[in-house]
C-alpha cells in the first residue's frame, strides 16, 4: 500500500485523516474487535485511508490493532476510520467473545489431560 510522501514525513496530522474527530462514532471498537470488509459495497468516494482499511479488511477478519499496525496509523485514527466504515455498511465489526462465554479453565485442562493420556 502506497502512502503519500507527505504522510510519511509527518506533514499530514492524524486529525486531518479523521476530519478533526478524536473519537469514533461508536464506542464499541476496542483493540481486539474483529472487522471484515463487505465486498458488495462501492469504494468510490472513500478517502485514501478508508480505501486502505477496506483493502485490508476484504482479505478476511482482522482486529483493530492489526489494521492499525499494518497501516502504521495510530489506533485512535483507525478506530475513527473503522467506525465511519461500519456506519456506511462497508465493514462489519464483531466484538470478541466475552469472558463469561469462554469455557472454564478446568474444562480445558481436563480436555488437554484426556488428549495427552491418549497419546
Amino acid at each position: 500500500m502506497s502512502r503519500s510522501p507527505w504522510y510519511e514525513r509527518g506533514l499530514v496530522r492524524p486529525y486531518v485523516v479523521t476530519d478533526g474527530r478524536a473519537h469514533p462514532s461508536r464506542n464499541t471498537l476496542d483493540l481486539v474487535t474483529l472487522v471484515v470488509g463487505q465486498r458488495d459495497r462501492p469504494l468510490a468516494g472513500l478517502s485514501p485511508e478508508k480505501r486502505e482499511v477496506m483493502e485490508l479488511c476484504l482479505g478476511g477478519p482482522l482486529s483493530v490493532a492489526e489494521v492499525a499496525g499494518r497501516l502504521r496509523l495510530p489506533v485512535s485514527v483507525v478506530r475513527v476510520l473503522i467506525g465511519d466504515l461500519v456506519d456506511s455498511g462497508h465493514i462489519t465489526a464483531r466484538s470478541p467473545v466475552p469472558p463469561a462465554d469462554l469455557p472454564e479453565t478446568r474444562l480445558l485442562q481436563e480436555v488437554l489431560d484426556g488428549l495427552r493420556a491418549r497419546l
